[in-house]
């Protein structure tokens, strides 16, 4: 499909071109606006297990619209919450990905989103953090908060990622979650937890991290909501 992502770095959205019975998947609610010939349908990644079995998996959701092209091509495009960048990836059937379930925008119908693997059923990278396997064919559209920064690692090189900044690897490396330091590090440093990855493959990390930017707004609004308390 053809696709545009405008304003980059800051306020990203992704355009895409639909022809003529031409599909896309979306995350359910990133749709900023549609030409009137795109029909929309909106369902859960559920598979056999129904929304109810999905949401018992690690307590999550995950809703997506199909948009399909019908009568002639389309428009559709695609924005996400957080102030920050969409990338593009493009899946060859081989490697795919590991990402954010919240970084997920949109993708084509041949990539399978994978949200039963222990990954995310498991909650391993901690703190309400869940990821998504995605692998398949096409292309996918993630988002950041803030810029991408980007990693190649080779093979048996590693990185360790602060858990907030990770947003994706490549299903090619493998990783292990683990505290930051030792006990006192974790409780002190505010870290919590980390991931280490080690390649081959890419990494993708966001340059904000959505946590300190939420205990920056609590600082702001703190007092006023003590204030009223009182």
């Amino acid at each position: 499909m053809e696709y545009e992502i405008r304003y980059k770095p800051s306020y990203a959205m992704a355009v895409l071109k639909l022809k003529d019975g031409e599909s896309v998947v979306g995350e359910s609610g990133a749709m900023t606006y549609m030409t009137p010939n795109i029909e929309a349908r909106t369902r859960t990644r559920s598979g056999i297990l129904g929304s109810l079995g999905l949401k018992l998996l690690g307590g999550q959701s995950f809703w997506v619209t199909d948009y399909s092209a019908k009568g002639g091509p389309g428009e559709v495009a695609f924005v996400s919450a957080p102030l920050g960048d969409i990338e593009h990836l493009t899946l060859d059937g081989k490697n795919g990905w590991i990402i954010r379930k919240e970084s997920y925008v949109a993708s084509s119908p041949a990539v399978d989103l994978d949200i039963k693997w222990e990954g995310f059923t498991r909650g391993l990278f901690g703190q309400g953090l869940f990821m998504i396997k995605a692998t398949g064919t096409g292309d996918l559209f993630i988002n950041t908060f803030g810029a991408i920064d980007r990693h190649t690692l080779g093979p048996g090189e590693q990185l360790i990622v602060d858990n907030f900044h990770l947003v994706a690897f490549n299903n090619t490396c493998t990783y292990r979650v683990e505290r930051f330091g030792g006990m006192k590090e974790t409780l002190l440093s505010g870290e919590g937890l980390v991931t280490r990855i080690t390649g081959p493959g890419e990494v993708l990390l966001q340059t904000k991290n959505p946590r300190e930017f939420a205990d920056w707004i609590w600082t702001l609004i703190e007092p006023r909501v003590q204030s009223r308390a009182r």
